[in-house]
């Protein structure tokens, strides 16, 4: 148990617990344990601690195939998945889109306000002035009865299926840098091309987060695919830890976000 923990920070410890209680829950009552919606690195720890065992498996699923949030089924292996399994529901968002336009910002602000927990709803999708919310099939009259607004305006919700959900593909650009350290602020620096001293009023405003969580120390050590997000400059991800030059500084490999 402790070499498992050794492979994850301090702060997904309570995270790894979890799983471990569902997947006895699985393995001791022969029946699925289905999640909340997960971030992409929630969804890693799960595979991690699961493993390719025979007596429990893991599968998920977010409303589309490149879904980035996605609820997981932690089931007996005599168990064959369908996508009703997963209890998801996809909302189409109506609204005036030729007047007005709403941003993913406005949705997200708008689904904390009405006391939704992110854990409830999965991706925000928004294609052409179309919106679409993947949302936990167990709140669907919640959402219907309290999601009437959005900003300031009037909005409904129109209940679509799996297959009309939008496809949404990340594509990243390669970079490299070299950094004198794996702090989170020299990296941040080197990849958003910021000097320190205003990498850390960032980070301390709460704007950065490092595997969607909020990162509170720029003295945190990035690793090897982690995934940094700065409020107003985008997301990146540290791809490759590639040695150090004879300077001895680190050589970088990472993605920006298209």
């Amino acid at each position: 148990m402790t070499d498992l923990y050794q492979h994850f920070r301090e702060e997904e410890r309570g995270f790894i617990e979890k799983v471990l209680e569902w997947k006895e829950f699985a393995e001791t009552s022969y029946s699925p344990r289905l999640t909340d919606f997960l971030d992409p690195r929630e969804q890693e720890i799960l595979r991690s601690v699961i493993g390719e065992q025979k007596e429990v498996r893991a599968a998920f699923h977010g409303g589309a195939e490149h879904a980035e949030r996605k609820r997981a089924l932690i089931y007996p292996d005599y168990m064959k998945p369908e996508a009703e399994d997963f209890s998801l529901s996809v909302f189409k968002v109506v609204y005036p889109s030729k007047f007005v336009t709403i941003e993913h910002r406005h949705v997200l602000g708008s689904l904390m306000s009405i006391g939704l927990k992110r854990a409830k709803y999965g991706d925000i999708l928004i294609e052409n002035g179309g919106i679409q919310i993947v949302a936990a099939a167990e709140m669907d009259d919640f959402l219907r009865l309290q999601l009437t607004e959005i900003g300031k305006t009037k909005v409904e919700l129109e209940q679509i299926s799996l297959a009309e959900v939008y496809e949404k593909v990340e594509e990243w650009n390669e970079f490299s840098a070299t950094v004198s350290s794996l702090r989170l602020d020299a990296v941040l620096s080197a990849i958003y091309q910021l000097s320190r001293p205003k990498v850390l009023p960032l980070i301390q405003a709460g704007h950065v987060k490092v595997n969607w969580r909020i990162a509170e120390q720029g003295s945190m050590e990035c690793r090897e695919g982690d995934v940094l997000s700065v409020r107003g400059y985008g997301r990146s991800k540290i791809s490759g830890i590639n040695g150090r030059t004879k300077k001895d500084k680190l050589r970088l490999t990472y993605g920006r976000q298209k």
